[in-house]
């Protein structure tokens, strides 16, 4: 399997930062943890893909949760991230599946739904926490996040992402990528990308073409003009743990606690990003008593 990992790079005489990403082995993780089903993949999977190139924009221990609200039928996407290429995900109807959209596409604009908000999280360390809000423009996702950091964040920005379903429901491939202007980009820098932008292929066609997130900034910014700065491998991964549901069922009180005693002679809990299961024997939930 081809490695997922992700670049970050200037151009334009430092004019403009780009970040590009493979994430085809990540959201293939995710498909696999949730059975989500084409159109359900897709927005899973160009939501993750943001997401972990924002994280990227974070120091290591630095990380964000991304939710998207659109009022369709997937119900709510969650995306963690953080600065150290970790990433995870998933939608309350991970089996939502539409038929393909009037461009011959899957339908994730249906599945999101239009009517909501993009909401970001970032938790920056000492309990500092940035929060931005933007409505949902498109439901596609990629003008979604575009329209976040423009009017959240300020920063004109360009947002490509793009994933492709196999006929088992397995992924094919996955990535996108984020151009970004500095302060003072100059006219000619901005009207370069923005002609760019209008002649490139879709980003699904060039993952498709095994394009890596190199060739695919390439693509985008033209391959004179950049200057790559580092790559990262990035990854699906869960944080979760036996000792977290600990302190969650802690902090649902005795009362709550002796119920799942007397009721189910204790407790299995299931992580909602990667669906492990613990299970608390009757010894371990007395134990949890204050």
């Amino acid at each position: 399997m081809t490695e997922d990992y992700l670049v970050r790079a200037l151009a334009y005489n430092d004019e403009v930062r780009a970040f590009s990403v493979r994430s085809t082995n990540a959201v293939q993780e995710a498909q696999t943890r949730h059975y989500t089903w084409p159109t359900a993949s897709a927005a899973l999977g160009r939501s993750m893909t943001a997401g972990v190139m924002m994280g990227s924009m974070l120091k290591n221990e630095e990380k964000l949760t991304v939710t998207i609200n659109g009022g369709g039928p997937i119900g709510q996407i969650i995306v963690d991230a953080n600065g150290k290429g970790e990433v995870r995900g998933y939608v309350t109807n991970p089996q939502t599946h539409f038929d393909l959209n009037e461009h011959g596409k899957l339908d994730v604009r249906r599945a999101v739904g239009t009517n909501g908000a993009l909401n970001v999280v970032k938790d920056i360390g000492m309990r500092d926490f940035f929060t931005g809000s933007t409505p949902i423009v498109s439901g596609e996702l990629g003008e979604d996040f575009t329209y976040y950091f423009v009017t959240s964040e300020q920063v004109p920005s360009a947002v490509g992402l793009g994933v492709l379903v196999n006929p088992d429901n397995t992924i094919k491939a996955a990535g996108g990528f984020i151009i970004q202007l500095m302060p003072g980009a100059s006219e000619e820098t901005i009207s370069a990308i923005e002609q760019h932008l209008e002649t490139m292929q879709p980003v699904s066609t060039l993952i498709d073409k095994g394009l890596s997130p190199e060739q695919l900034l390439e693509e985008v910014i033209g391959e004179d003009n950049i200057r790559i700065i580092d790559r990262m491998p990035i990854e699906f991964k869960c944080n979760c743990g036996k000792e977290k549901f600990s302190t969650a069922i802690k902090g649902l009180g005795n009362a709550e606690i002796d119920s799942m005693i007397k009721e189910d002679n204790g407790a299995e809990v299931e992580c909602h990003f990667c669906r492990e299961k613990y299970h608390f024997s009757v010894e371990e939930l007395e134990a949890l008593k204050q």
